[in-house]
C-alpha cells in the first residue's frame, strides 16, 4: 500500500475530512490531496511524526524505505531530487520483475543504489556553477 492510500485509509477510519487533517497537521488541503490523490510525499520527516500522531499510527507504518529515500532526496535536493529518486526506484523495481534475487539481496541492492544516488549528488555539487547553488551553499563552495 502506498503512502497516500495509507493516509486516506487512516483518515477515513478517524472520520475526519482532508481539510481537518490538514489543519491538525499544519498543511493545506491541497497538500493533503497531493498525498492522497497524486502520489506525493511530505517534504520533511517531522511531518511523518505529526501525521502518525494525528492518525493514531506508528511513524514506521507511514514511512517505508521507499518513502524515506524520497523524503531524504526531497529535503536535500528539492522536488527535482524527489522525482529523480522516484524514477530510480521505479527502474530498480523493473529489474526485479523476474524474481531472480532473494528479498535480502533486493534490499541490499536497493540500499546501495540509494547511497550511490545521494553520493553522486554530493559529488556533482563540486562542479555546479555558483550561480545555480542556493545562497547557503554558495558560501561553502
Amino acid at each position: 500500500m502506498k503512502f497516500g492510500e495509507k493516509v486516506r485509509e487512516l483518515r477515513k477510519k478517524k472520520g475526519i475530512s482532508q481539510t481537518e487533517l490538514g489543519n491538525q497537521v499544519g498543511v493545506t488541503l491541497r497538500t493533503v490531496r497531493g498525498w492522497e490523490l497524486e502520489g506525493r510525499y511530505p517534504k520533511k520527516r517531522e511531518l511523518y511524526d505529526t501525521l502518525a500522531e494525528v492518525l493514531g499510527c506508528d511513524t514506521s507504518y507511514l514511512l517505508t524505505e521507499k518513502e524515506s529515500f524520497i523524503t531524504e532526496a526531497s529535503e536535500l535536493y528539492g522536488n527535482r531530487g524527489a522525482k529523480q529518486a522516484e524514477h530510480i526506484l521505479e527502474q530498480t523495481a523493473a529489474m526485479f520483475a523476474g524474481g531472480e534475487l532473494s528479498d535480502a539481496d533486493q534490499i541490499a541492492f536497493l540500499n546501495e543504489i540509494q547511497s550511490l544516488y545521494l553520493d553522486s549528488k554530493i559529488r556533482a555539487k563540486k562542479f555546479t556553477p555558483k550561480k545555480y547553488l542556493k545562497d547557503e551553499d554558495a558560501g561553502q563552495a
